[in-house]
């Protein structure tokens, strides 16, 4: 095949084509939604950056709970019922957020209420739906299939923040919440139409969910490799990956911008993001931890800087690079992890993925929060690129210094027998 091909390889496969169809539909919804939400708890708490830290820390602390469970969940049962169900769950809640918004009886605590029903409903989600990519494709497209998502997740990214900013202006934020409570109709529609016989089915099924976790937790404990990954990928998410509280922070606070403004700088960092999927998209294979790691470091040195841009406009036009090494980064993380274990496993090990890239957020969130009250609102974006640069370079020291380690060893050999006693 030639690159141009290869790049959309996973679309002749008529399940997935079904699947991402769906996926554009509603992930535009879910960006809109997660603008608008920002938007709202601002408002109802009066510009506070820690009430937006809460809202995210409700909103992913199930993954710490929950992700596991999911991931087992995935090996166990059928894989598209258990999404349709999940996306049903995810649109009740944007449907009562938008009737709560749009009559005027929405409160703080009841969005947080629904931050955290979401976010159960989403910590089951993320390995279901991640492991369920090797099923509709098989294998040998894994890679390519998990950056096409990619590519439809940021496509929708791009156009859901710039929507809803124009909505929120013009109706308010309780019409976007309807409007994506719609939008599930798509992806379920979808998941409903696809051939069960064309799946790529694994036979081998886990018994109860706590033996099965174990089971999975075991298989990365005696993957080195898995460790050291699995580690970065958490401290770049938890202090790096935080752009959904960040941006409406430096939307708001530092640059006294309105949704508008800040609908725009998601809209450019989800362009570098949408430019990092052409990019993972031709690659083929498993990727080297060596190139998880350059990726990790182009993100940090690109967030570093967009903290310190002195104007909006420097500061969006830097978020174009910062999200194609997040968007690299991710990719190469996610499918050194998928196809670095057998398939039977995936779903558990996906599940300790989702733990790892989402579970540091209700720590960081209100972190980052605090910190922009008491430093400023460009401190979270300055202090998660250095500290991903710091997380990147400790973890390449310690690989170089394990690499000559080993090597130290092999020159050495096994110790040889003791040289023969003279002759008498």
């Amino acid at each position: 095949m030639t690159a141009g091909t290869a790049m959309f390889a996973s679309l002749r496969n008529r399940n997935y084509r079904l699947f991402a169809s769906g996926q554009v539909v509603s992930l535009v919804g879910t960006w809109m939604q997660r603008v608008a939400q920002d938007w709202l708890v601002l408002n109802l708490s009066g510009g506070s950056p820690v009430a937006l830290g809460v809202a995210a820390a409700l909103q992913f602390g199930p993954t710490l709970v929950l992700s596991l469970v999911g991931g087992a969940f995935a090996d166990r049962y059928d894989k598209r019922h258990l999404l349709i169900a999940l996306q049903v769950g995810m649109g009740v809640c944007a449907l009562t957020l938008g009737v709560l918004d749009t009559t005027g009886t929405a409160t703080l605590p009841m969005v947080y209420v629904l931050c955290f029903l979401l976010g159960c409903f989403s910590a089951v989600d993320a390995p279901v739906r991640q492991s369920f990519a090797g099923e509709m494709v098989g294998p040998g497209a894994l890679q390519n299939a998990v950056a096409l998502n990619s590519m439809t997740f940021n496509t929708a990214r791009i156009v859901g923040p710039a929507v809803a900013g124009l909505m929120i202006a013009a109706v308010g934020t309780g019409w976007v919440f309807l409007v994506n409570a719609a939008t599930f109709v798509a992806v379920v529609t979808g998941l409903a139409l696809m051939r069960p016989a064309d799946m790529f089915a694994y036979e081998k099924r886990p018994g109860r969910a706590l033996g099965a976790v174990l089971e999975g937790l075991r298989e990365v404990r005696r993957r080195p490799d898995l460790i050291v990954l699995l580690t970065v990928v958490f401290f770049v998410s938890t202090v790096g990956i935080n752009f959904f509280m960040t941006l409406a922070i430096t939307a708001r606070n530092v640059f006294g911008r309105g949704a508008e403004s800040y609908g725009l700088l998601t809209s450019a960092l989800a362009v570098g993001c949408l430019a990092g999927t052409f990019v993972a998209a031709r690659r083929v294979g498993r990727p080297r931890l060596r190139t998880v790691l350059l990726a990790g470091l182009f993100f940090g040195v690109a967030e570093l800087f967009t903290g310190v841009m002195p104007t909006y406009a420097l500061t969006a036009l830097l978020l174009v690079p910062t999200g194609l090494g997040q968007l690299v980064f991710t990719t190469a993380a996610n499918a050194a992890v998928q196809l670095g274990v057998d398939e039977s496993m995936r779903g558990r090990v996906m599940g300790l993925y989702m733990l790892v890239l989402l579970g540091g957020t209700p720590v960081g969130g209100p972190v980052l929060g605090w910190l922009a009250e008491v430093l400023g609102g460009r401190a979270p974006l300055v202090i998660g690129g250095a500290a991903t640069v710091a997380t990147v370079v400790v973890a390449a020291a310690l690989l170089a210094w394990q690499a000559r380690r080993a090597g130290h060893a092999a020159h050495a050999g096994p110790a040889g027998p003791a040289p023969d006693a003279p002759a008498t």
